[in-house]
């Protein structure tokens, strides 16, 4: 697989994965505020991450960066798209803002923009899709913001936290005219 670039935008910057991330992408996972607006809920361990990038992000399945707040240079949260389809050319974005002090800042909108920019620019994703708890009305507005449209409420979908729960699906697609990419 190529050399992924950096990604600077105005407040954020958006780097590559890399295994020395894996400290910083466990703690976030396991911090109850991330774990509470993912469906997938066990605890994250370093092994567990490790066989991701080896899997996934190594076999280009998964393209994930990490988010740096560009003013304090430091790591503050992680983007990905999963599940690339290159015959569909289509992928999942997921998203976290890991450092509680860094959210409500806008750099979740920021990255959602340039990162699905990048998705139809660079990769050539034509249908960038993602899946949300209904009640996470944050990301919502985040993912609206960024071009995202609601598509379906698959309701009661999840069983969490001794409770169902409904299961928004959004997506957006490449500005390019069908068939055109």
């Amino acid at each position: 697989m190529e050399k992924l670039p950096c990604i600077t935008g105005e407040r954020v910057v958006l780097r590559p994965i890399t295994d020395g991330d894996t400290d910083h992408i466990v703690t976030w996972r396991n911090t109850p505020s991330v774990m509470q607006n993912f469906i997938f809920r066990q605890r994250f361990t370093p092994e567990m991450h490790r066989n991701w990038l080896a899997t996934k992000v190594a076999t280009g399945q998964v393209v994930q960066y990490i988010i740096v707040d560009k003013a304090e240079d430091r790591p503050v949260g992680s983007v990905y798209y999963r599940d690339v389809d290159p015959d569909n050319r289509s992928a999942e974005y997921g998203i976290f803002i890991g450092e509680e002090d860094a959210r409500g800042k806008g750099f979740g909108t920021e990255t959602a923009q340039l990162f699905t920019r990048f998705g139809f620019e660079q990769l050539g994703l034509h249908r960038i899709s993602l899946r949300l708890l209904a009640e996470n009305l944050p990301a919502r507005r985040s993912y609206e913001k960024a071009g995202f449209v609601q598509e379906g409420v698959f309701r009661d979908m999840v069983f969490l936290d001794g409770r169902y729960r409904d299961v928004i699906f959004m997506a957006k697609l490449s500005p390019a005219p069908r068939g055109e990419e």
